[in-house]
């Protein structure tokens, strides 16, 4: 049944707009092409940041600074008994969604989905956001230049949401 639903689904949604524009007396093609030239017009404005946010994210990663500044600040996620592993996750979250995902595939295949840093990898993956992507993305298709109050916001943000994946692992295990 619901595979029968699902095959329908995106035809009859595309036949509904068609058919309740047409009811509307509304230039359904000339509609679609004006939205489609405006999107295309975000992707342009957004394609700058975004470059220039992966090439700083490969920088970081193929430099070793972020396994550097992980070494670092090593001594304090040892006194709070924080796995090694997971620290390169929580620098990396709020820039890369994709290298993320590599540092969680990396926890994966060395300590195992199972262990405690895999199961802390896991719930900051649901937890944290990929803000600086975000902000990037968003900011810039609407032209908005200024972003250090929400910077600073959604970084509060993740570092709670690192902090209260840490403790609710450990609080469920």
């Amino acid at each position: 049944m619901i595979q029968t639903v699902s095959v329908f689904a995106v035809p009859f949604m595309i036949c509904g707009i068609v058919f309740w524009g047409l009811f509307r007396r509304i230039n359904v093609y000339e509609s679609f092409v004006e939205g489609a030239k405006s999107g295309l017009e975000s992707t342009f404005r957004i394609v700058a940041p975004l470059v220039g946010l992966i090439v700083g994210i490969y920088m970081l990663r193929a430099s070793g600074a972020l396994d550097m500044f992980a070494s670092l600040i090593s001594p304090i996620t040892d006194f709070f008994d924080i796995p090694a592993d997971v620290l390169p996750l929580a620098l990396l979250r709020p820039v890369s969604g994709s290298g993320s995902i590599a540092i969680v595939n990396d926890i994966f295949k060395n300590c195992g989905p199972d262990s405690l840093a895999g199961k802390i990898a896991s719930v900051m993956m649901g937890s944290t956001e990929t803000t600086f992507y975000t902000i990037a993305v968003y900011f810039g298709a609407v032209g908005i230049k200024s972003a250090r109050h929400t910077a600073k916001a959604a970084l509060t943000a993740d570092v709670v949401g690192m902090i209260m994946s840490i403790v609710a692992v450990r609080l469920m295990l």
